[in-house]
């Protein structure tokens, strides 16, 4: 079976707590190897870390606060989220961060500072960051720019651009793009954009479940077994099989992540 891994999932949510056992076992069963966990909010750090326990060498935890999280408290909550980050901690990232003025601009300040904040704890900690960005792509990477040189890699997480967005974010050395669902959308230019701009070298697959759910499940609450859809869309967009797809994407999170 071919075996592959969902780099972004939020299976630790409450929309996975009447079947949680039997989402990781249909995740099993899909070929999926390993499912990464990023935390939103204080509260999160901590169901992150009780699956990651209860799932322990197939579910692996980060911590960050999500830029739709930032609120007048964030110093504050950075803080104590940092007090997690001792000796034999078990997070291999720093995510989800990140900017968001999809919704509102109101917050710019308190978010620009917030993931500022933790692009430094990428530097000091050598985890790599996963990233959300959303309607900030050029705030984003300024921000990024002042340490690009230090900076150990990471994931752009649920990259939805076009070819000059994709160059700018390759610009990062040991970045990576995250694909999921929005791939499969009949109406998603991804399927021409990535292979005319961005090497298999540059991907790493992910589902954002319980969101996005790819075709054919568009619509359902989504899970890492339909990582799946994702990766059979990519090999039909780069014109190679399956197993092509997961060898490399596999290949891809261990450099950015460090784990086998």
């Amino acid at each position: 079976m071919i075996q592959f891994i969902d780099t972004h999932t939020h299976l630790d949510g409450t929309e996975f707590d009447a079947d949680r056992d039997e989402v990781m076992e249909r995740a099993r069963a899909a070929g999926v190897s390993k499912v990464f966990l990023p935390a939103i909010d204080l509260k999160s750090v901590e169901t992150v870390l009780a699956v990651s326990r209860k799932y322990e060498g197939y579910a692996y935890p980060m911590i960050g606060l999500h830029p739709e999280e930032v609120g007048a408290d964030w110093e504050n909550v950075l803080q104590r989220m940092r007090e997690y980050i001792v000796p034999g901690h078990p997070f291999i990232a720093i995510g989800e961060v990140g900017l968001d003025f999809y919704w509102t601009r109101d917050n710019e300040r308190e978010q620009l500072a917030a993931f500022e904040r933790q692009v430094e704890w990428s530097v000091e900690t050598r985890l790599p960051l996963m990233i959300h960005c959303r309607k900030a792509q050029n705030e984003m990477v300024a921000v990024m720019r002042r340490y690009q040189n230090e900076l150990p890699g990471g994931v752009f997480h649920c990259f939805t651009g076009n070819e000059k967005e994709a160059e700018q974010l390759l610009d990062f050395h040991n970045f990576v793009l995250g694909i999921g669902g929005v791939l499969t959308f009949k109406k998603s230019h991804l399927p021409e954009v990535l292979p005319a701009s961005v090497p298999l070298s540059r991907i790493v697959l992910e589902t954002d479940s319980p969101y996005m759910a790819p075709v054919p499940k568009r619509g359902e609450r989504n899970e890492s077994a339909y990582v799946e859809f994702v990766l059979k869309c990519l090999a039909e967009a780069y014109g190679v099989e399956d197993e092509e797809v997961a060898r490399q994407t596999n290949e891809n999170v261990e450099r950015v992540f460090r784990i086998g």
